[in-house]
């Protein structure tokens, strides 16, 4: 495949879907989800299992597919072997897939580790966005709720633009834009990179100038019956978000994939991604934008 055709291509429309599968109790109730979002964008989906094939992972893998719906012999099956993440990232992008979907349960051992592993990776190095889904229905999630990370970045209008998306086809109603403010990691960082009186100016701004740019990329966004509004969360950056989606009662908590590479402002506002990963509050999405 030309991989440059992933380059310049926006996070959303979601016209290829695929989905990690994970072979657990919850497997019918991922396929179920994915038959929805299918059916909601008119997407294709593209089934992917890293792991050994065997004729009883294949019968079973049918079976389910038929009781969540997914009874199409068309639907292609992915069987590939080697590292989680390697492999994963390699079908998606033969694949051309915009969104890959994976099942997730909150506060357990096991798969947070599959987390804390393979979602990081994932989303450090995908050429597409991830939705992880903690506790995925049989009807199809609706994502009534959510949070979206205002970090100052130039994918955050993407991201905000991709949350709206997805929430306008499934649910959505209310959608918060969150700038995180870290006090202490703002003054650490500015001590390094100002001088006297400057960095006292820029410690008391750039919270404000922060949440003000949010409010610029808000209003640049076609909500239209979602209810957008706008907050500024104190506390370290991941872990502030985290606790912002746990107290509103959040079903889906949107973030931009991480940067590459860090200059200031990344540094000051991180998105402290391992501290959502190692305890999940709700349902993730993580927009990686694909646009320079």
């Amino acid at each position: 495949m030309d991989y440059q055709k992933l380059k310049g291509r926006l996070p959303y429309p979601f016209e290829t879907i695929g989905v990690a599968v994970a072979f657990s109790a919850r497997l019918e109730l991922v396929l179920a989800e994915a038959r929805h979002l299918a059916t909601t964008f008119g997407a294709r989906l593209v089934l992917i299992h890293v792991g050994e094939r065997t004729e009883a992972k294949e019968a079973l893998l049918r079976q389910t597919m038929a009781k969540a719906g997914l009874d199409d012999p068309e639907i292609p099956v992915v069987w590939r072997e080697g590292e989680p993440v390697s492999r994963l990232l390699e079908t998606c992008k033969d694949n051309t897939v915009d969104l890959l979907l994976l099942g997730a349960r909150r506060r357990e051992n096991m798969l947070r580790y599959y987390l804390g592993s393979v979602a990081r990776g994932l989303s450090r190095a995908a050429k597409c966005s991830l939705l992880l889904l903690t506790e995925p229905q049989a009807a199809g999630s609706s994502f009534t709720k959510i949070v979206v990370s205002g970090v100052v970045n130039p994918k955050t209008i993407h991201t905000i633009n991709a949350a709206v998306y997805l929430g306008r086809e499934r649910g959505g109603q209310e959608m918060t834009v969150v700038t995180e403010s870290d006090q202490p990691g703002l003054a650490m960082a500015v001590a390094e990179d100002s001088r006297g009186g400057e960095a006292f100016h820029f410690k008391d701004q750039f919270p404000r100038a922060a949440a003000e740019q949010a409010h610029a990329l808000v209003t640049l966004c076609s909500a239209g019956a979602i209810k957008i509004t706008e907050t500024v969360a104190h506390g370290r950056p991941g872990y502030a978000i985290r606790q912002y989606a746990e107290q509103v009662g959040a079903n889906l908590l949107v973030l931009n994939s991480p940067d590459s590479r860090y200059g200031l402002i990344d540094r000051i506002f991180t998105h402290g991604m391992e501290y959502i990963l190692e305890d999940l509050p709700c349902n993730m999405l993580i927009v990686h934008s694909r646009v320079a």
